[in-house]
Formats: C-alpha cells, sequence, structure tokens
C-alpha cells in the first residue's frame, strides 16, 4: 500500500509543468492590452491563461463556461478566438465590465461629449445610507450630474462612460482607489484634503476625459484582434453554488474565490451604488458570499483536504476552511455534470496563518475519485500582486507573505 502511495504521488508531480503564461501567447503582448484591464479587479484572470486553454484544449466550435466569471476575461478572450461562451458571476459589475470590454469601436467627439456631462440637469443619487461619509459634500453635485447624464445614456456611448466615470468617481470618494476593497485610508484622506484645496472641479472633468481617452485607445485594440461574432450569454448576480447549468458546455475554465479574499462585493460596493443598485440589493449579495452563508456538507474526497484540516486548531479557521472547500468542490461536481470534455481550474496556494493549502491538489483528488482524468497542473509564477497590498497581514499581525505560484489543474472527462 506504501508503495502503491508513492507511485501515485511521483505519477502526480510528473504532470506539474512550469509555466509563465503572460509570456505564452504572442498575440496578447501584454497582461493590460486591449480591453483586458479597463478596470482594476480582485484575483483578475490575465488574459493568457485564457488564451493558453483555448489554443491548446479547444476548437471554434466548442462552447466555454465560466461559473465564477468575475471580471468577465473569459468572455472576452473566447471572441477573440470564436468561441461561444456562457459567465456568471454573483456581482452583477460583470455585466458593465464585459459588455464594455467587448464594444464595437466608438467614435465620439471627446470635447462635446464633456461639454454635455458638465451641461446636464438631470441627477442620480445612489440609494445609500453612508454616502456622506465616502464622498465630501462639496463633490455631490459634480457627481450626482455626471451619473445622471450616464444613467440617460443608451448603447456605445453609455459604455464609453461607464467605467471612466467609476474610476474617477472611486478617485473623488475617501477610499483609496489603490487597494482592492472598499477601505478608508490615511493616504485617501490626504488625497481628499488636497482636492479641496485645488481647483477640483477642472480636474475632475479633464481626469474623466482623460479616462475615456484610454479606454476608446483600448476598444480600439481590442478590434484590431478581430473579435468573433459568436453566441454569449452572460449572467448577473447569480448564485453559483445554488444554480444549475442547463446547456451542456465543452470546456469550463475558471479561477474560483481566494481561499482568504472573498469578499469581491464589498471590493466593488462603491460602483454598485453608482451604478443604480440599492443597499438592500447589495446587501443581499454579500450575504450570499461563501464566508457568510451556509454551505451544505459534502463529503470530500480528499486525503489532502483532512490531512490539512486536521492541523487547523482555531474554530474560526476551521470554519473558513470547511466552507471554502465544500462550496467550491461542491460547486464543480454539480457543474460538471453537463461538461462535456475539460475543465481547468485556475488556483492559488493560499494559506491558512502560517499553513500553505495546496487546493490543486485538493480539487485534482476529490474530481480525480468522481471519474475525472487528471491531465496535467500548470505552474505559472505570479509576476506582480497589488490585491490587499500591504507590509503586514492584517488578519494576521505577522509579515505578509504572498502566493508565489498559481496553479491551472486541467482535468478530462
Amino acid at each position: 500500500m506504501q508503495f502503491r502511495q508513492t507511485k501515485l504521488n511521483q505519477d502526480e508531480e510528473e504532470r506539474k509543468v512550469k509555466i509563465l503564461f503572460r509570456n505564452s501567447v504572442p498575440e496578447i503582448p501584454s497582461t493590460t492590452y486591449a480591453t483586458f484591464a479597463i478596470y482594476k479587479y480582485p484575483a483578475k484572470f490575465i488574459p493568457q491563461v485564457i488564451a493558453y486553454v483555448l489554443k491548446k484544449y479547444a476548437n471554434p466550435k466548442m462552447k466555454v463556461f465560466d461559473p465564477f466569471a468575475g471580471y468577465g476575461t473569459t468572455g472576452v478572450v473566447a471572441r477573440v478566438y470564436g468561441n461561444d461562451y456562457e459567465i456568471w458571476d454573483l456581482n452583477p459589475i460583470i455585466k458593465v465590465l464585459h459588455d464594455t470590454a467587448t464594444s464595437k469601436q466608438i467614435d465620439i467627439n471627446l470635447y462635446e461629449f464633456i461639454s454635455e456631462i458638465k451641461k446636464c440637469s438631470s441627477e442620480f443619487l445612489p440609494r445609500w445610507s453612508n454616502l456622506e461619509y465616502w464622498f465630501p459634500e462639496e463633490f455631490i453635485e459634480v457627481l450626482s450630474k455626471s451619473w445622471g447624464h450616464a444613467h440617460e445614456l443608451e448603447g456605445e456611448l453609455k459604455y464609453a462612460l461607464l467605467v471612466p466615470l467609476m474610476k474617477v468617481t472611486k478617485y473623488f470618494s475617501y477610499a483609496d482607489e489603490k487597494v482592492h476593497k472598499l477601505y478608508r485610508s490615511k493616504y485617501s484622506k490626504k488625497k481628499v484634503t488636497e482636492l479641496l484645496k485645488s481647483n477640483w472641479k477642472e480636474k475632475f472633468y479633464s481626469m474623466l476625459e482623460e479616462e475615456i481617452r484610454i479606454l476608446l485607445k483600448k476598444i480600439v485594440e481590442y478590434n484590431r484582434m478581430k473579435p468573433k461574432d459568436v453566441n454569449f450569454e452572460v449572467r448577473a448576480g447569480i448564485d453559483t453554488l445554488e444554480t444549475k447549468l442547463e446547456k451542456e458546455a465543452d470546456l469550463l475554465i475558471t479561477s474560483p474565490p481566494y481561499l482568504q479574499a472573498q469578499e469581491y462585493i464589498r471590493s466593488t460596493k462603491l460602483e454598485l451604488f453608482w451604478l443604480g443598485y440599492s443597499e438592500e440589493f447589495i446587501r443581499n449579495l454579500s450575504e450570499k458570499e461563501i464566508p457568510y452563508r451556509k454551505i451544505n456538507k459534502i463529503e470530500v474526497r480528499s486525503p489532502t483536504f483532512h490531512e490539512f484540516r486536521d492541523r487547523i486548531k482555531e474554530e474560526h479557521l476551521l470554519k473558513l476552511y470547511d466552507q471554502y472547500f465544500y462550496a467550491i468542490l461542491g460547486a464543480f461536481e454539480k457543474l460538471g455534470e453537463k461538461i462535456e470534455d475539460f475543465m481547468c481550474i485556475f488556483v492559488g496556494q493560499a494559506k491558512i496563518r502560517t499553513m500553505k493549502v495546496p487546493i490543486d491538489e485538493i480539487i485534482v483528488e476529490h474530481l480525480t475519485e468522481l471519474g475525472w482524468k487528471h491531465e496535467i497542473t500548470y505552474i505559472d509564477q505570479i509576476v506582480a500582486r497589488v490585491m490587499f497590498e500591504s507590509p503586514v497581514n492584517p488578519a494576521s499581525g505577522i509579515r505578509d507573505s504572498r502566493m508565489k505560484t498559481e496553479h491551472l489543474v486541467v482535468l478530462r472527462k
């Protein structure tokens, strides 16, 4: 029995291959090229991961599915390679990001466009009880008229404005736009103080014009890649843990929420309010995130899961660990029934305190017990990391130690 276990471990090790995805797809020269990075979003896929998978494991006739789509990168890339796709996410911001990123070329007169925003008589205020905590009173009128105009627009003009306006709105708030969560920092307080001393209205419209200019350039770059007209479905506000995949898909590719960073609704709460969502709606979404909901226990068929679970002594961390794996493994088990060929799952080796958890190995062990075959695990070196940047981990109080690699598990049915 001991020999068999050692042999299995050796076989698994041979299926691990190092790769640098960002250098593996020459037609996508950088991770921020075209519309693959028009807005900061937590734990966002780099486009080269999806492109690599589609080139190696798919063909244009295959339909792609991403149940934790986040920014929507899977759909944005799938169009370039001519694949039909279906993408889901709990966060409704995916619809704005996806529709903007896949826009046709937009031709506008920027001077006239900004002038119309300045002259707009309509106003929009978020239904948010904490609005004054996040915005000084002086900024509210300009913001409300800009958003009033945005909510009146339709079609391509709306897409030209929404993402730039989200960026500038966050900059003109007490939120720290440098971090991937809604956070009022010393930097952001100082930023607002300095803005109020300046000609901030001129700066607001100047920044907005520049952000629109940048976006239009990125849309041009994306259309130069000749995205195809494909069949697609974007489902926003979807609870992946409770939703069945009705139509078969050939290939699942996704990056599930991180083990210790799953508050994606909170990260974009400010934007969601300005987009028109109510406090109750956003609260209900937050309550559906993995750490805050009831997760049904499943039988985890992974020795590694149980080995690491036995090492966790703190009750709240044990609950976090269980909730996470019951959620994501249960989702892959259920959704996998409708996947015809491959599941490609991109995860990091997050830590519980100082213990590194091999999430990829747990996924492989569980799903192979259910009949999937482990083809390969690609080990990608993380070159840049901006998510929750801090020299000390606020949860543990010890020196922050970030993931050095992320792993793409490829399983065949």
